[in-house]
């Protein structure tokens, strides 16, 4: 059954849907606000409201702690953006920056519920390729799995009750990702220039951090009709080659079932 838990929000979370969604723990979201790191959320009587520039903000600090910072480091660099920095702004900039692409607010299903989306002929190979790729994510205990993208996972129940193999839909998506990330490589080193023009190891100047945040929510909508329109293309385009070439040889068969006839 579907988590009713979940907030159908995109931009509003408690403080365990933001947790669940960050891919960290409530404690750890508390710890973050009491040094300063995280800001508070908004109060609403007795509950705390985040929202995704909260979780742009904890993506961030999961990043700095993969690459190595401490806490400390990244309360030092908070720190300094407040007296170099106009906040507001430069957190416009982050939020810009490492907010989450999609809209999309991840489902929770219990896992004997992947049958009946799926189907009894879904395999243990399958599952684990599933997973593999991200379009699911087993919990804890195993019980319960996630799904990051419930539009990637609809279209897949439809196009496998359409007939599809599932394992063919997976080889699908596998290449398809790969061909995207390479695309989406290509955006972020165009971003990365940008930013870059006043230096890796320097902030954008205070005039122009409101101007690169406007430009980078800008590209976003760009990025992704540029990507749909291509898709399109190669859509139509592979189709034609198929069909064409099935009609040439339909058309070579019926000549030489003529010439054999007369």
């Amino acid at each position: 059954m579907t988590d009713t838990n979940v907030s159908t929000s995109a931009t509003e979370y408690s403080i365990d849907e933001l947790a669940r969604v960050a891919g960290t723990t409530v404690r750890n979201v508390r710890a973050y606000q009491d040094r300063g790191i995280l800001p508070p959320p908004e109060r609403r009587g007795r509950n705390g409201i985040y929202t995704n520039a909260h979780l742009a903000r904890l993506r961030m600090i999961g990043q700095l702690l993969a690459r190595g910072y401490s806490i400390a480091n990244i309360g030092e660099l908070v720190v300094a953006w407040e007296q170099g920095q106009d906040l507001s702004q430069l957190l416009g900039l982050e939020s810009a920056i490492t907010s989450p692409w999609s809209d999309e607010t991840p489902t929770y299903h219990d896992a004997m519920e992947l049958l009946s989306l799926f189907g009894a002929k879904i395999t243990q190979e399958e599952i684990l390729k599933a997973a593999n790729l991200g379009v699911i994510q087993f919990t804890g205990d195993g019980s319960r799995f996630m799904v990051p993208s419930p539009r990637l996972l609809n279209v897949g129940i439809q196009l496998v009750s359409l007939g599809l193999p599932l394992g063919e839909l997976l080889r699908i998506i596998e290449g398809v990702r790969g061909n995207v990330e390479r695309v989406a490589n290509m955006f972020v080193e165009v971003i990365a220039q940008i930013i870059d023009t006043y230096g890796k190891e320097n902030m954008p100047p205070r005039e122009e951090t409101a101007h690169l945040a406007d430009l980078i929510w800008k590209m976003r909508p760009l990025a992704d009709i540029a990507v749909d329109a291509e898709v399109a293309r190669a859509m139509e385009k592979a189709i034609g080659k198929y069909f064409g070439e099935r009609l040439e040889a339909i058309m070579e068969h019926l000549k030489h079932k003529d010439t054999a006839n007369n």
